[in-house]
């Protein structure tokens, strides 16, 4: 039979099964910070619930204790690390707009 002829066939390959990011022992706190750092982009965004393979309940979790730890300044709110790495500087506005004649 041809490939272009077969019907649709689900392929043959083995799929591994990946194991859950938060073992039942890992305590979801604001202080763990090797755990919130995994859930934590380059940019210093939460990853959403479809990347991190969490439970809802556990996304939950991990969204306070992340959002604790900024307050009390144990992770940065924003992570421009990129930005100064090249030697560019932010670009800075006055917020002050002229009018315009």
């Amino acid at each position: 039979m041809d490939k272009s002829k077969r019907p649709f066939l689900k392929s043959k390959r083995s799929f591994r099964r990946r194991l859950p990011p938060i073992q039942s022992g890992d305590r979801i706190d604001y202080r763990n910070m090797s755990l919130i750092s995994r859930f934590i982009s380059e940019q210093g965004k939460i990853l959403s619930r479809r990347v991190n393979r969490l439970t809802l309940k556990q996304q939950r979790l991990i969204t306070i204790a992340i959002k604790q730890a900024r307050i009390l300044s144990l992770l940065p709110f924003l992570n421009n690390e990129k930005q100064f790495e090249k030697g560019e500087l932010p670009v800075r506005t006055t917020g002050l707009r002229t009018r315009m004649k």
